[in-house]
């Protein structure tokens, strides 16, 4: 047996549980973007993921507030069309879910996690320093579909920890990397330390 369920119509209300808890692990982007102030918003995402290489394409979906205004993430987007995705490491857990509180508009989380920030390359928002990996974005352009706003956005510049990437063969060093997937809501996360590897027909 199985159940039938119009996430559409009858039960709209329960999509997202319902989804995000069967489309998992998802990859979290935690974000970091610059107030009006020159304040730092970190926030995570889970609805994220990279879409293309040619070129880097990268989409994440910023919500509202329960006020149904837009959250300093999609508003400060829209402002600059800049934003860095950090990737989140298991050390970095806690600290990213804290991030995710429902602050004052134009809070800065790095100054109330005390997270260390480091200077991006070409984009104006700061890298998290302790993340190991960073993608420096430019917004390609946002779309309203529906109550959901797509941000997507161009790869500029990629920061990665030393002793993840492999300078020889310019490869990240995969049995390496693990970061933390986003399960069922609303408490649920992975690690991703338990890997397999099967070749690929050619």
């Amino acid at each position: 047996m199985v159940h039938e369920i119009d996430v559409l119509h009858t039960h709209a209300e329960r999509a997202y549980p319902i989804l995000a808890a069967l489309i998992a692990p998802r990859p979290i982007a935690w974000v970091t973007t610059l107030h009006e102030d020159g304040g730092v918003n970190a926030a995570p995402f889970s609805f994220f993921n990279l879409f293309g290489d040619s070129p880097p394409l990268v989409i994440f979906a910023p919500g509202n507030r329960e006020d149904g205004s837009p959250k300093d993430t999609a508003a400060n987007c829209a402002r600059t069309g800049e934003f860095v995705i950090n990737l989140v490491s298991e050390e970095l857990v806690e600290a990213m879910v804290g991030t995710s509180a429902a602050l004052a508009p134009g809070v800065s989380e790095t100054e109330r996690f005390s997270l260390e920030t480091a200077p991006s390359s070409v984009v104006a928002p700061p890298r998290i320093a302790a993340a190991p990996a960073a993608l420096e974005c430019k917004v390609h352009r946002i779309e309203q579909i529906g109550e959901n706003r797509l941000v997507l956005g161009i790869v500029h510049r990629v920061w990665i920890a030393d002793r993840l990437f492999d300078e020889s063969t310019l490869r990240v060093r995969g049995e390496l990397h693990h970061p933390v997937g986003r399960m069922a809501v609303p408490d649920w996360y992975c690690r991703t330390r338990d890997l397999f590897e099967i070749e690929r027909p050619r």
